[in-house]
């Protein structure tokens, strides 16, 4: 039986609109049978599976950022009773969502299987670093993203568009693979400014 800690807490705004449209027992319910703090064998095997999922952070003044993770499936490990794992590879050199992680640790994961409707929902907190000793075992990692969970809740997947994997991805690094140089990277208002090894 996974771990179950304090319920899902619900503030004064979520409260109002479940009370408008009675759903509050509902609710408490859902929070009560299905929020826990640890992954359980099947929450493990479909975040292992996985090939992409959202990530969502906050700056220090609340501002939200979300974005796309992507990778081969495997990438996000699950490294502990509470803990998942994930490299964060090269991208556009913004560093949103992790410069977002140095100045306010929460984060919102969602995981989803498209192909056989599925939807999971882990909340907690995350760090990123470059001397993780899991960084030499995500080929192309220049960080390794660890998220320590306080929440994990499937939910309804009804409204989930059922669509298929038709590629994944030719720039998903992994070893002894050489990813094509993206496009944008080859436009001269972006080359003259590339980081030193592009």
């Amino acid at each position: 039986m996974p771990a179950r800690g304090p319920r899902l807490s619900y503030h004064h705004g979520a409260r109002e609109l479940q009370d408008r449209f009675d759903t509050r027992r509902l609710a408490d319910r859902l929070a009560e049978r299905l929020s826990r703090t640890e992954f359980t064998t099947e929450d493990k095997a479909f975040i292992e599976t996985r090939n992409m999922f959202f990530l969502a952070t906050a700056d220090a003044a609340g501002q939200p950022d979300c974005s796309y993770k992507g990778g081969l499936p495997g990438f996000v490990r699950v490294t502990g009773p509470s803990e998942l794992a994930f490299p964060s590879y090269d991208g556009n050199g913004m560093f949103r969502s992790l410069g977002n992680l140095r100045v306010n640790a929460a984060v919102g994961l969602l995981f989803l299987d498209f192909e056989q409707p599925r939807r999971l929902r882990v909340n907690g907190s995350a760090t990123a670093s470059d001397t993780d000793p899991l960084r030499g075992e995500f080929e192309g990692a220049q960080l390794v993203v660890r998220v320590r969970a306080e929440r994990i809740f499937p939910n309804c997947p009804r409204y989930l568009h059922r669509m298929q994997l038709v590629e994944l991805s030719p720039y998903a690094p992994r070893p002894g693979y050489q990813p094509p140089v993206p496009a944008w990277k080859e436009q001269p208002a972006f080359r003259e400014v590339l980081p030193k090894g592009g």
